[in-house]
C-alpha cells in the first residue's frame, strides 16, 4: 500500500520520510525515530591523561599517541642524562657515611729513587723514611691488587714528620695525580701540598682506581746539596 505523502514533521534519519510528531518508528522503514545525539569527540588533551581513559571516536588518538611517544623518549633522555648524576650523588652520600679504611699497593715503582730512598719508603708506615730524587719531575706508581673506591689521600711531605728534621730536604708543594680505572679510563687531579711537617689529608671520592701516579711539582728547600723528599704516601677505600 503507497505511503500518503500528507503527512508532516520530522524526517526519519534513514529515509527521510515525514513522520508524525511522537511517532516512535519510521512509517515507511521502521528506522527508530528520535535517536540519542552521539556526544561530540573529547578534545586531544582530555584523552593523554590518565591513559586508561575511554576514547570516544574521533577524539584525536593520533595526536594522543604521539604525546605519549614524546613522554617517552623525553623520559629515556633524562634517564640517560640523569642517572650518572644520581649515581655520583649517591656514592658521595656513602662516602659522608662510611669511615675511611687504609689499604696497601701491591706495587711501587717510580722513575727515579737516589740511593738509600727507595720509593717503597712512602709505603713503610714510617714517616721518618722518605723517598728521596733530585728534583721535580719525578714520578711514583701505586699499583693495587683489585679496583676500588678511592675515598681519601694523606700525604706527609718532606723528609720526616718532625719539624726540627723537616727542613732538611726540599719538597714538592704540588703533586699532579693521574688515576687509572679498572676499565682503562684515567682521571686526573691537582693537589697543593702545605710546607709543613705532618699528615696533609686529601678528599677523593674515585670509583674503580687501579693505579695511582704522583709527579712531583713545585719543589722548596733546594739547594745547597739538598735533594727532594716524600715520606709517606697513605691510600684510603671506604669502609
Amino acid at each position: 500500500m503507497p505511503v500518503p505523502d500528507e503527512v508532516t514533521g520530522p524526517p526519519c534519519p534513514s529515509c527521510g520520510t515525514p513522520n508524525p510528531v511522537g511517532r516512535r518508528f519510521c512509517r515507511r522503514c521502521a528506522t527508530p525515530l528520535n535517536q540519542a545525539a552521539k556526544p561530540a569527540p573529547l578534545p586531544w588533551w582530555r584523552t593523554v591523561w590518565p591513559f586508561r581513559r575511554r576514547v570516544r571516536a574521533s577524539s584525536g588518538r593520533g595526536v594522543r599517541l604521539l604525546v605519549v611517544l614524546a613522554l617517552v623518549a623525553g623520559l629515556a633522555v633524562a634517564g640517560v642524562l640523569l642517572v650518572p648524576a644520581g649515581r655520583a650523588l649517591y656514592e658521595d652520600v656513602r662516602d659522608k657515611t662510611s669511615k675511611p679504611r687504609a689499604i696497601t699497593p701491591v706495587s711501587v715503582e717510580a722513575s727515579e729513587e737516589l740511593p738509600g730512598y727507595p720509593a717503597a719508603n712512602t709505603m713503610d708506615g714510617l714517616s721518618n723514611r722518605y723517598w728521596g730524587v733530585s728534583g721535580p719531575g719525578a714520578e711514583v706508581t701505586y699499583t693495587f691488587g683489585k679496583p676500588f673506591r678511592l675515598f681519601e689521600l694523606s700525604v706527609f711531605n718532606g723528609p720526616s714528620k718532625k719539624a726540627q728534621e723537616y727542613a732538611r730536604q726540599g719538597r714538592a708543594l704540588e703533586l699532579k695525580l693521574e688515576i687509572t680505572r679498572g676499565d682503562g679510563g684515567t682521571e686526573h687531579r691537582r693537589i697543593t701540598l702545605s710546607d709543613k711537617p705532618g699528615a696533609q689529608y686529601f678528599p677523593m671520592g674515585i670509583s674503580d682506581v687501579r693505579t695511582v701516579r704522583l709527579v712531583l711539582g713545585s719543589p722548596v728547600g733546594l739547594g745547597g746539596g739538598r735533594h727532594l723528599a716524600l715520606a709517606e704516601v697513605e691510600f684510603f677505600e671506604r669502609g
